[in-house]
């Protein structure tokens, strides 16, 4: 473990983090209005499509991060250049091109298919170099004194990943012009990957010559368990916080256009996440300071006066206010909370425990979380008739059903806050 963060380390946290938010932001935000407005406006489509995507994520660290283990490196660059060109390649699906081969009559969901296929298949790659191996690589080079700080910074970076892609480029998607929309993108992390070959300075690490199938699932060892039992402790916490988060997060930019039809929602986003991503970066050290345990829950509470917010908000004002209390206290929870796990997580087996991190962090929140949002939406029945089609409409309840999950985080941090007596 490596006590000092020199400038190269932070150039490669940053750069090959960012960039992977990038594509993990078209995939968890984008994908959902590419099928809401081109496909199909079911809540329970988006809900199974993201779904499908937490568990490809989830197999895939498994399987990635133990083999990372296993072979003593991290092969983050190989995974970005396959990350980016299976991104671009959703520049080419579309309900016009599905119609040549499957029919008119069932092009819509050709292409609703495809895009779950190809999404999983994007997936695959992104997660084998993100969640598995650069998840693995900050583990493996910070340390306990300095993870509140550079989580605080890595925090940031879906968000500023929104900010960008949205004050940018979000008129291409407004225009249908999707093809060129993942081109860009695409080309991006591809060519970020051939740059961390040569960024990144990874320490070989001694190879494991054990049982593979075993290493896969050394995470679910009850012996492991009771081992390690403060790891999966926070785990849980941040698998009750994720699904509060995926109760209105799939459905936000949809809420913010059909609902309060608001026209200039990237305005409105980019003023929520560039003040939220500097409330996360001047919080880092206090987060270090005072202990990542005892700022969880306040930062929680921070997040649910602002889901409070958001369910009265209806100006524009309103809910650029509202919604920099909610993502301010997200990004401080999801600092804090991801700091403790890396904290826990035995520091030579960190790419075992990645895949376990998954289910917490990713599969169980977007199982639950979406298809929680989806009854929501479906039991206001509020709809809009476009082209004779009846449209569901997310209202202002998602952000009351998050916030009764939100709830319950408190439950596995005071357990842990006992058990290490902070």
């Amino acid at each position: 473990m490596l006590e000092k963060l020199t400038k190269r380390m932070w150039i490669s946290f940053l750069l090959i983090g960012l960039t992977g938010q990038f594509a993990w932001t078209i995939e968890n935000m984008y994908f959902n209005v590419f099928l809401y407005n081109t496909v199909s406006t079911d809540p329970n489509a988006i809900a199974a499509m993201v779904s499908a995507s937490a568990a490809a994520a989830t197999v895939t660290t498994l399987l990635m991060g133990a083999l990372s283990d296993r072979v003593g490196r991290r092969k983050i660059c190989a995974g970005y250049i396959l990350w980016g060109i299976s991104t671009m390649a959703f520049g080419f699906i579309s309900v016009e091109g599905a119609a040549k081969w499957a029919g008119p009559a069932k092009a819509a969901s050709a292409a609703a298919a495809l895009v779950v296929i190809m999404d999983c298949v994007m997936t695959f790659f992104g997660s084998t170099a993100n969640d598995a191996a650069f998840n693995a690589y900050i583990t493996d080079h910070t340390s306990a004194g300095n993870r509140g700080r550079v989580e605080s910074v890595l925090a940031t970076l879906p968000l500023l990943s929104m900010l960008i892609i949205f004050g940018l480029f979000d008129g291409l998607t407004q225009q249908g012009r999707w093809r060129e929309f993942f081109m860009i993108y695409g080309v991006l992390v591809t060519v970020t990957g051939i740059i961390s070959c040569v960024l990144l300075k990874e320490t070989p690490r001694e190879k494991k010559n054990g049982n593979y199938l075993a290493e896969i699932f050394y995470g679910f060892r009850p012996s492991v368990v009771r081992q390690n039992a403060d790891l999966y402790i926070s785990l849980i916490a941040f698998a009750v916080f994720s699904v509060a988060v995926q109760v209105f997060f799939p459905y936000l930019i949809i809420y913010i256009q059909n609902y309060l039809k608001i026209e200039a929602y990237a305005i409105v986003l980019g003023v929520v996440l560039l003040a939220a991503s500097l409330i996360s970066v001047l919080s880092g050290r206090i987060v270090d300071k005072v202990g990542k345990l005892n700022f969880v829950l306040p930062a929680a509470a921070v997040m649910f006066i602002g889901l409070l917010l958001m369910y009265f908000a209806r100006e524009m004002w309103f809910v650029i206010v509202a919604g920099i209390v909610m993502m301010g206290g997200y990004m401080l929870v999801t600092a804090a909370l991801s700091a403790s796990i890396r904290d826990y997580t035995p520091p030579k087996e960190a790419g075992l425990f990645q895949g376990v991190r998954m289910i917490f962090a990713v599969l169980l929140p977007m199982l639950i979380g979406p298809f929680i949002g989806a009854a929501v939406i479906r039991g206001s029945g509020e709809t809009y008739v476009d082209l004779g089609v009846v449209k569901n409409v997310p209202t202002p309840a998602i952000f009351l059903a998050a916030a009764a999950v939100l709830l319950f985080v408190a439950i596995p941090v005071m357990i842990l806050k006992r058990r290490n007596k902070a």
